[in-house]
C-alpha cells in the first residue's frame, strides 16, 4: 500500500461522527480503498492511542497509518 493521503481521501467523503477518540466518514461515491483497490464503506479515523472500537456488523477490515494514526477501512460484503 502506497502511504495514504488523508486530506485528499477526505475531501471525497461525508463526515459522520466526530468524538474524542474517532473521526468517521462515510464513503458514499465508491472511492477505492488504497489497501485493497476496492470501495469502501466507512473510513475510522483514530485519533486517540489506544482506541476501542465497538462493531455492531461483521465487517471486512482494511487498516492504514497515516501521521501515527490508525486508518480503518470498512467493507461489507
Amino acid at each position: 500500500m502506497d502511504e495514504v493521503d488523508l486530506k485528499s481521501l477526505v475531501s471525497s467523503l461525508t463526515p459522520q461522527e466526530e468524538n474524542q477518540s474517532i473521526k468517521s466518514y462515510q464513503n458514499t461515491v465508491s472511492v477505492a480503498c488504497p489497501a485493497c483497490d476496492e470501495p469502501f464503506e466507512d473510513l475510522v479515523v483514530c485519533k486517540q492511542n489506544p482506541t476501542s472500537l465497538n462493531l455492531s456488523l461483521q465487517l471486512d477490515l482494511c487498516v492504514g497509518v497515516e501521521d501515527d494514526r490508525a486508518l480503518i477501512f470498512t467493507h461489507r460484503h
